[in-house]
């Protein structure tokens, strides 16, 4: 689907007016989006606009870095914005000129129809031409970032606050698949922080003081994106750590148990393995009170063991 949006030499808005009155009214500017285009819309690209072969080319085949290249009569800009669900990364690529921009993509985006939207509404801007209607694109689309990354921050928050081993053997799981999500809005961002310096600092995009100033703050709030995810990394590491942590610790109370058992089982293996043999020439055996000689001496065993492992704080060194 297409749609056009213009303003005319009279400050006139015009809508959804067919491609061919491009040339037939004069205009300040035009906006044309070609949103989900089928093939016959894409072609458009070459037989109506004559855009560079090199850039239809990223437009319709796979996904590509977010750049900027220069062209001699327009910029062509390639922008991510990212699945709310999947957070896969969608294309959006700009051409941009003083006369016009042409926005293209083949899923459904959202913060364009959010800049079409004010742009209807506030004549004032319509005079800031297609420099401003760019800045507007990227920002709304950045912007998009923060609620996806604010969601797997507070859902960190409210793990590493139940941070038990009982609960980390499931916690570890989602923990893994936020970090694996971190990882995807790191390989969208970084590429758009790149892009918004090469912006900021290329003598051949030419921006006023004005304009200079909305791109920065794009390129602020991409550094804070940034900061943000690298900081949500190191708290799953942190959480990660714990874990490991904690199953060692659990581990170590496991292998302690079974130390003093084992420890404390073996003097009454020993006395039980003696007295077993049933050799003739054993008189412990035929005495009326052996049994419970023998077995006094085991519970007296057992006792002095655990009073030495209670007096060398064995027992502090684990909890069951």
């Amino acid at each position: 689907m297409i749609s056009t949006i213009g303003i005319t030499k009279k400050q006139q808005l015009l809508k959804d007016f067919p491609l061919e009155f491009i040339h037939q009214q004069e205009f300040e500017w035009y906006w044309v989006d070609f949103n989900c285009p089928t093939a016959e819309e894409e072609s458009l690209l070459d037989s109506f606009f004559h855009f560079h072969p090199l850039a239809i080319e990223d437009c319709l085949m796979r996904l590509q870095r977010p750049k900027l290249d220069f062209y001699d009569d327009f910029h062509f800009f390639v922008i991510h914005r990212l699945n709310e669900l999947t957070l896969a990364a969608e294309e959006v690529n700009i051409f941009a000129s003083n006369k016009y921009i042409v926005t293209f993509h083949k899923n459904p985006v959202p913060e364009i129809e959010k800049v079409q939207k004010m742009l209807e509404s506030q004549p004032k801007n319509w005079e800031r031409g297609t420099v401003y209607l760019t800045y507007q694109t990227i920002d709304k689309i950045v912007d998009s970032y923060f609620p996806l990354v604010y969601k797997i921050e507070d859902h960190l928050n409210a793990l590493e606050g139940e941070l038990t081993y009982q609960s980390n053997v499931n916690a570890m799981k989602i923990v893994f698949e936020f970090r694996s999500d971190l990882l995807d809005l790191r390989r969208a961002i970084l590429p758009m922080r790149d892009l918004l310096y090469r912006i900021l600092n290329s003598y051949r995009f030419s921006l006023n003081k004005s304009e200079r100033a909305y791109f920065g703050d794009i390129y602020d709030h991409l550094l804070k994106l940034t900061e943000m995810i690298e900081s949500n990394r190191e708290l799953t590491a942190d959480m990660r750590d714990s874990y490991m942590a904690m199953s060692s610790s659990r581990m170590n109370g496991i292998m302690m148990t079974l130390t003093i058992v084992s420890t404390i089982f073996i003097p009454l293996t020993f006395i039980a393995g003696v007295y077993g043999m049933n050799f003739d020439n054993m008189p412990e055996l035929h005495g009326r009170y052996s049994y419970f000689i023998v077995l006094g001496i085991m519970i007296i065993v057992v006792i002095a063991m655990l009073t030495i492992f209670k007096h060398k704080g064995w027992f502090k060194l684990f909890k069951p």
